[in-house]
């Protein structure tokens, strides 16, 4: 039976690539120090398979078609289409693991979800710019998963934790033996598009963070409360306003905008209020 043999978690921020040369010597070593740690810690689980979960950053799909869950089940999958990684990842063609990522696939809808899959994926910086600054190498077979945290409906923590649980139950019950290690890439305080693009709430990741590590299954709705406060301590800036409200369901409600970037311009082509906001 395979084995889940490490489970890690990683910024994906682009501007890590975009901006690198023009980084500070202290912080270019910080972020290398750190990349480089997890990096060294995941090959010494020496896994046979990295399955990695991110967002799709409008590269695959978009809001004509944007499925909460999408697993790659393809032999190969595309290297990152971004000018700013490509040209430092080298890696025009990933290969993927065609035979858990199906029994992930099927595992998943044995146990009530509905995912939809893909027989090849870009795989953009959420995927590449971590597996770029940890330098893994060799690069094992990726099995690449896309969460929707990019566009509502999104699916809720709950789900997440759900999905989580049975990613670790499909890997543990694959008949053949692999050593698998599972990376997360991401973000948590965003402040995309704003003025304050690039900084992060250090009080709200610790937070986060914590939760991470001392989250009881159980205890999804303090949690959630948890970062709800956290949320409320930040102060949104740009086209969000100062102010942010939350449903009944404690998920923060922040106003809609369609917009246009092209020629490095954006153009507001609608909008509309927060909902749940007076």
């Amino acid at each position: 039976m395979a084995s889940l043999v490490g489970v890690f978690a990683a910024s994906h921020g682009p501007m890590i690539a975009r901006e690198w040369d023009t980084l500070s010597a202290p912080t270019r070593g910080a972020v290398t120090e750190g990349f480089e740690r997890v990096g060294q810690r995941l090959m010494a689980t020496r896994p046979d398979v990295l399955v990695i979960v991110s967002p799709d950053h409008w590269c695959n799909f978009f809001l004509n078609n944007f499925p909460a869950f999408c697993v790659g089940i393809g032999e190969e999958h595309d290297g990152p289409p971004e000018p700013f990684l490509k040209h430092r990842f080298n890696h025009p063609v990933l290969a993927g693991h065609p035979g858990l990522a199906r029994h992930i696939m099927d595992t998943a809808l044995e146990r009530d979800f509905d995912p939809s899959m893909s027989h090849r994926l870009t795989l953009d910086h959420g995927f590449c710019l971590p597996l770029w600054r940890m330098e893994i190498d060799p690069i094992p077979p990726i099995i690449p998963i896309v969460v929707n945290e990019v566009d509502d409906p999104m699916p809720t923590m709950r789900r997440c934790l759900a999905w989580g649980s049975m990613l670790r139950q499909a890997i543990e019950s694959y008949p053949q033996q692999l050593r698998v290690a599972v990376l997360a890439t991401g973000g948590l305080s965003h402040f995309i598009g704003e003025p304050g693009m690039g900084q992060i709430d250090e009080a709200f990741d610790r937070t986060c963070i914590s939760l991470f590590k001392n989250g009881d299954p159980a205890k999804l709705a303090q949690e959630r409360t948890a970062i709800r406060d956290a949320l409320q301590g930040i102060r949104f800036t740009g086209v969000t306003g100062e102010n942010t409200c939350f449903n009944a369901d404690r998920d923060a409600q922040l106003p809609g905008f369609v917009i246009e970037i092209k020629d490095l311009k954006w153009n507001l082509f609608d909008s509309w209020p927060a909902d749940g906001c007076p």
